[in-house]
């Protein structure tokens, strides 16, 4: 499910990624660097899943959604902070532009595509762990939070000036996070 949230937006670097490829005559590169970039979720994927076990079995989760306002508070404060740091920054811009990423990090060969999609999956995980972390404030199986986490990292990647958009939702996260940290329901 992870993998299927994030492929799209991860769309214009993989067409990238394979245009050059192709050019460079470097036959199979695009499935070893999609493989990288899955790699990397994957194993993201299997650290939410223990986390995801360990939180239900202390009770904090019903298996599929926080029934924990304290936990979803902090998630979303968790998540509104991270928008604004540095490292989100840093990782957002390597996948707002994969040209320049394409030039900063081309390799050759197999290792070098498989390389290459690691590391374009880890500036990746890097951008949105925190986003992906609000699965369990909305429920993991839940499909239009599901869709809206979604369309949001699209946005955000695909869609640079929009400058304020993260500072907003920064904002709007944080706000929820401390609504519900700060007023406890009975």
């Amino acid at each position: 499910m992870m993998v299927a949230m994030m492929l799209p937006s991860a769309a214009p670097m993989i067409l990238l990624f394979s245009s050059v490829a192709k050019r460079a005559s470097r036959p199979g590169s695009t499935a070893l660097f999609v493989s990288g970039y899955i790699l990397v979720w994957g194993g993201f994927s299997v650290l939410a899943t223990l986390m995801q076990w360990q939180l239900t079995q202390i009770g904090l989760l019903n298996g599929m959604r926080a029934n924990s306002q304290m936990l979803a508070g902090l998630l979303l404060l968790v998540a509104g902070i991270y928008q604004l740091t540095p490292a989100k920054n840093a990782c957002l811009k390597h996948c707002q532009s994969p040209l320049q990423f394409v030039i900063g990090h081309w390799r050759p060969g197999p290792r070098g595509a498989l390389s290459m999609g690691l590391q374009h999956g880890g500036y990746c995980l890097g951008c949105c762990w925190a986003l992906m972390a609000l699965l369990f404030v909305g429920g993991v199986m839940n499909l239009a939070w599901i869709g809206g986490l979604a369309a949001y990292v699209l946005i955000e990647k695909l869609i640079p000036q929009w400058r304020y958009f993260g500072l907003v939702s920064a904002c709007l996260l944080i706000t929820a996070g401390a609504v519900l940290l700060g007023f406890p329901v009975s």
